[in-house]
């Protein structure tokens, strides 16, 4: 089973192994493997430990313990069948599950498997990002309240929700939109959904998406056969995967024509309107997922390919997983930032008196953005080669991102945010053609937008209004759109090289993310400050992407 690129389903003909507790002449067992056609008994009770009641969770716990102990063979006599998905359930409760019950009765019962001689998995990772230690995530505090709420609704807490609690306003209006875009009533069914999301990761080599949504894709009733490559899944599908390629890359080569192949009455296969935008909005959210999942460094779900491993720790060696972002050998020098913070603050203030005291012409504020978007910011890095469960996945791997403005090169024309804007051409158009979706989108701009704790690094009772605001205008100026009334000499004196290097990647390349450019930005502030970052880029990206589509798909509809 180890080659199969789904590590979480739940599906019994998978061909996933049990182990058999068989006679042996010594005093330990021995486990051989077998098909996991027998049912496990098991399965029942860790669904009813997402109950919201206590006394069934505790029925449930009861439950699942004597459902292990009976495959151990101590309360019964007979063969003994553990199977290994529930050995990875229990791996993956022991180490995420925020209910305490929970997490310490699983730990118990891999801890008595074990003495009763069955091979564990345990964890390669020790927490949900490779660029955060673990206990610095539990020192700034992820809100306990929204993850038992993500528990109770979903059955898990996966480590985008670990990190992503460090700011629970943010997080509830994602999972809110998550859940609509995946589950609720829409235009596409629901396994097609987690195959364009599937499709989509898999052009940021994102593994760990990748993993998540097959996972969804074979609950949901979808061949496992379309998982092993593209070819399998239906043409109209594999009809997305210009404007998937686009969407992830380019967004501004987007038009009119790429909808109208997709959405005319000659079109085979035809997509409606409808089901473009519910693909479209799937594409972009996945697209803009993998920035946060790169640029926070987040390893493998324990229970996920790359995230466990069912051999003992070698002494003296750190085993890390082959698919959390590269690490670079050694400990970067901590050095002394305390001075860019004050910079920093100092810029921010002269910037607000400077901009109330003078005006800048129309001429000069162009120039400035012309100078910014053309700017030669070096972020590509050696990589190791993308795995093959990604890589079957990606039709023209070759096709990157490629600056929107490079220099001596003719530019696409810049989309002014006055012609076409979210606010006053984009939220209506998603919410007419797939209702409350613009509504669910716009709240979760707003949250990220207007998110502030008024503290900055080791300072309180700051504003950091014009800092945020010059993070989300650099990320749209990459992508080729202007704001008339904002002056981008702001960028260059409040982001510096550092920054921008992270965020540059973060939002055209998230795959070349490595520790050095996280931890290269901002060495003073708290990691949720970096988190806080990675939301502005990963929403900034997300809103630039959908309007250069949806201005095209306006463009079709007149």
């Amino acid at each position: 089973m180890d080659n199969n690129p789904v590590a979480g389903s739940n599906s019994a003909a998978n061909g996933e192994k049990t182990l058999r507790r068989v006679p042996d002449s010594g005093r330990s067992c021995r486990y051989q493997s077998e098909s996991e056609s027998d049912i496990n008994p098991s399965v029942k009770s860790l669904a009813r430990l997402c109950s919201r009641d206590e006394e069934e969770r505790a029925a449930a716990l009861d439950e699942l313990s004597q459902g292990v102990m009976v495959c151990l063979g101590i309360d019964q006599s007979g063969s003994a069948r553990l199977n290994r998905q529930t050995l990875l359930h229990l791996l993956r409760l022991s180490r995420s599950c925020p209910l305490q019950e929970v997490r310490g009765k699983a730990t118990e019962l891999l801890r008595t498997a074990q003495e009763h001689g069955v091979e564990v998995p345990r964890a390669l990772a020790s927490g949900p990002s490779a660029f955060i230690h673990a206990k610095e995530m539990l020192k700034e505090g992820s809100d306990q309240d929204i993850l038992i709420e993500s528990f109770l609704s979903s059955g898990r807490v996966d480590h985008i929700t670990m990190v992503m609690a460090l700011h629970p306003a943010y997080l509830s209006c994602f999972l809110r939109t998550q859940h609509a875009l995946l589950e609720l009533d829409g235009p596409l069914p629901r396994h097609w959904r987690h195959y364009i999301a599937v499709m989509a990761a898999a052009r940021h080599h994102c593994s760990y998406l990748v993993q998540q949504h097959s996972t969804g894709f074979l609950e949901a009733g979808g061949e496992e056969s379309w998982l092993s490559d593209l070819k399998h899944a239906p043409t109209k599908l594999r009809s997305l995967q210009t404007l998937n390629k686009l969407l992830a890359h380019r967004p501004w080569l987007i038009t009119q024509q790429h909808i109208q192949e997709l959405v005319c009455p000659g079109a085979d296969p035809r997509w409606s309107l409808a089901e473009l935008i519910h693909a479209v909005v799937l594409m972009a959210h996945a697209h803009s997922l993998c920035s946060f999942v790169w640029g926070c460094g987040l390893n493998p779900e324990p229970d996920h390919i790359g995230g466990y491993t069912f051999h003992p720790p070698s002494p003296g060696h750190l085993t890390r997983s082959p698919h959390s972002p590269a690490h670079e050998d050694g400990r970067q020098e901590l050095v002394d930032g305390t001075m860019e913070v004050e910079v920093l603050m100092k810029r921010m203030v002269e910037l607000q008196q400077q901009q109330e005291e003078e005006e800048c012409t129309q001429e000069e504020m162009v120039t400035r953005f012309e100078r910014e978007r053309s700017e030669s910011i070096p972020t590509a890095v050696v990589r190791e080669a993308p795995p093959d469960l990604v890589l079957h996945l990606v039709e023209d791997p070759e096709f990157r991102y490629e600056d929107f403005a490079p220099r001596g090169e003719q530019a696409p024309p810049t989309m002014r945010a006055q012609d076409y804007s979210w606010e006053d051409h984009g939220y209506s158009l998603v919410n007419r053609l797939l209702p409350d979706m613009g509504q669910l989108l716009d709240e979760k701009f707003q949250v990220v937008s207007n998110l502030t704790y008024h503290r900055m690094a080791m300072h309180e009772g700051v504003d950091t209004h014009t800092l945020r605001k010059a993070l989300w205008n650099y990320i749209h100026c990459l992508y080729g759109i202007r704001y008339d009334d904002y002056d981008y000499g702001s960028v260059n004196v409040l982001l510096e090289r550092s920054l921008k290097v992270f965020v540059k990647t973060l939002a055209c390349h998230p795959e070349q993310t490595t520790a050095r450019i996280y931890r290269a930005f901002w060495r003073h502030f708290r990691h949720s400050e970096k988190v806080h970052a990675n939301l502005i880029v990963t929403e900034a990206r997300l809103q630039a992407a959908l309007l250069y589509t949806l201005r095209a798909i306006t463009h079709y509809m007149r």
